[in-house]
């Protein structure tokens, strides 16, 4: 059964280019048209669904603003009001619908006085999709401003290229991120690795705001879908778990190019990066090891492989700290096949099980890039035999399974210098190309790479106040200087812009709640109570 549709005014000018101006009725409730609402515009033969970027108060007589009239004088403000004052909405057109109903770019405009209406349930399945749809294509992330119902995300869009979810500190980037990839999970649309810095994804997570104090990991959702590596076992164990992986990673496992990303972070010069590269050309995969243990021979160490004796120096100092980390060990290549955690990870994303991360108390950012350039590089090399073996035999048992790559401080990662070097940006450059793609999380895009930025298919956008950052997470969207004002005026919590490949055309949405709702709905049945009274008796 249809719904009735509410109308809100009608089209008075416009263009293709700069949008339509829409002049409010003046029986609709001002107060209840925002910015980022979803409204349809009615043509002859096409319907037109837009977003209100933007609203503005007019009068027909400038005399009216000299002399406007007391909150008394009622049947003036009545008489005024229906011919006098008015208040005008521009629409910026996203989408259009041919007279069978099928969604198209807009190409065309609507007449004058084309009737605008509140878009409907019915408007807003038609163009984003269903989750009663079977092939379990569309998950449902949130509902439109001042609506009911559902916004669906496609999976498998979403899954065809690299992701980005942005917002400054404190507007959900976490919980956005944790629906993102619950969806994933449920449907089976990718396998995913996650990489828990802050350990918030696994087993419990606290709740900002009032209410429960705890909501639950993914772990506890999808109990036989995900399982939990952890470099720091104890943590986990701590807090309520126990690790199906405890992580230790050989010295052997660490390429030079693991550490170009943290040229940055170790105030490396290039000269020592340099001078890791002449080690590693004589001693291979042993090259760590080795510097390590030169303690007082640095200088002979240095003369031996041609390097700069102060290169080799800063970078032994640099990289003694990585002895300090218990995951960390210093066996020789060759010594550590059978319990490769590398290997178990892979044994599981064929399996198709999702890996999270978990850093526990080593939460460093030296640490955090670290691990995550080894396992990223090693999976994806891993990835490239898969697909070229797939590509040989076209066999499908053979083709590999979609896996996206979650990792928050994106800008770390992805800056215009470590993007071109590290394994992440060539990820996010491929496109899929072999099965691998990312889900990058920040609060500062702009940080990360202007080329890198273009790839991003799908972005889901909490609130920025950087207007640097704000125009960085809008590079190559069509419409931008629309979309910043409602980027704009996005409220701090709950609210976010979605716009990219994943969707048919952006939208501002209200997040869906992750309560006992959403619990039900991913088939888990354990109330919020239950998760906090055992987090209690733990501690």
């Amino acid at each position: 059964m249809k719904t009735v549709k509410q109308k809100i005014g009608h089209i008075t000018s416009g263009s293709l280019t700069d949008g339509f101006v829409m002049r409010i009725a003046p029986d609709a409730q001002l107060h209840e048209i925002k910015t980022g609402k979803f409204v349809s515009v009615v043509g002859q033969k096409n319907t037109f669904f837009s977003l209100i970027t933007d609203l503005t108060l007019q009068v027909t007589n400038p005399d009216i603003l000299l002399y406007p009239p007391t909150p008394k004088e009622t049947l003036l403000n009545e008489v005024l009001k229906q011919k006098g004052m008015y208040a005008t909405a521009h629409l910026k057109p996203m989408l259009m619908l041919d007279e069978e109903q099928r969604p198209k770019p807009v190409k065309t405009i609507p007449p004058h006085f084309a009737q605008v209406f509140e878009a409907n349930k019915d408007d807003v399945a038609l163009i984003f999709g269903s989750e009663d749809d079977p092939s379990k294509r569309y998950f449902n992330i949130g509902s439109p401003l001042d609506m009911k119902t559902p916004v669906c995300l496609d999976l498998e869009r979403l899954n065809e290229r690299s992701n980005g979810i942005f917002g400054k500190t404190g507007t959900g980037k976490t919980f956005l991120t944790r629906l993102v990839l619950a969806g994933l999970i449920k449907n089976d649309k990718a396998v995913n690795v996650i990489f828990d810095m802050h350990s918030e994804y696994g087993l419990q997570a606290r709740k900002e705001g009032k209410g429960h104090s705890f909501v639950k990991g993914l772990k506890t959702l999808f109990p036989d879908k995900v399982v939990i590596f952890s470099l720091d076992p104890q943590s986990t164990r701590r807090r309520g778990g126990n690790p199906d992986v405890e992580v230790i990673i050989p010295y052997h496992a660490i390429r030079v190019e693991d550490l170009l990303s943290l040229q940055q972070e170790l105030n490396l010069h290039n000269t020592a990066t340099e001078a890791a590269y002449l080690i590693a050309a004589k001693h291979k995969q042993n090259w760590l090891t080795v510097l390590l243990s030169q303690g007082e021979n640095l200088k002979e160490f240095a003369e031996s492989i041609g390097a700069h004796p102060e290169s080799i120096a800063a970078l032994y100092r640099k990289l003694k700290k990585i002895e300090r980390l218990p995951f960390f060990q210093p066996q020789h290549a060759g010594a550590y096949k059978e319990d490769n955690v590398i290997d178990q990870m892979m044994e599981y994303i064929d399996r198709g099980i999702s890996v999270i991360l978990e850093f526990g108390n080593y939460t460093s950012m030296f640490c955090y890039l670290l691990v995550a350039n080894i396992i990223s590089r090693r999976i994806h090399d891993a990835f490239i035999e898969k697909t070229e073996k797939f590509l040989g035999s076209q066999k499908k048992e053979d083709e590999p399974k979609k896996l996206m790559i979650t990792i928050e401080e994106a800008h770390k990662f992805l800056n215009p210098q470590a993007a071109k070097q590290t394994i992440f940006g060539t990820i996010a450059r491929e496109m899929r190309k072999y099965y691998v793609s990312l889900l990058v999380v920040d609060q500062r895009p702009s940080g990360i790479d202007q080329e890198v930025l273009s790839q991003i298919g799908t972005k889901i956008v909490a609130q920025l106040s950087d207007e640097k950052d704000i125009q960085a997470v809008l590079t190559g969207v069509n419409g931008a200087q629309n979309l910043r004002t409602i980027l704009a005026s996005l409220d701090s919590k709950k609210q976010a812009l979605l716009m990219g490949h994943a969707l048919a055309m952006p939208v501002v949405i209200q997040t869906r709640e992750y309560d006992e709702a959403f619990y039900r709905a991913m088939g888990d049945t354990i109330t919020p109570q239950q998760v906090d009274e055992f987090v209690q008796e733990l501690f």
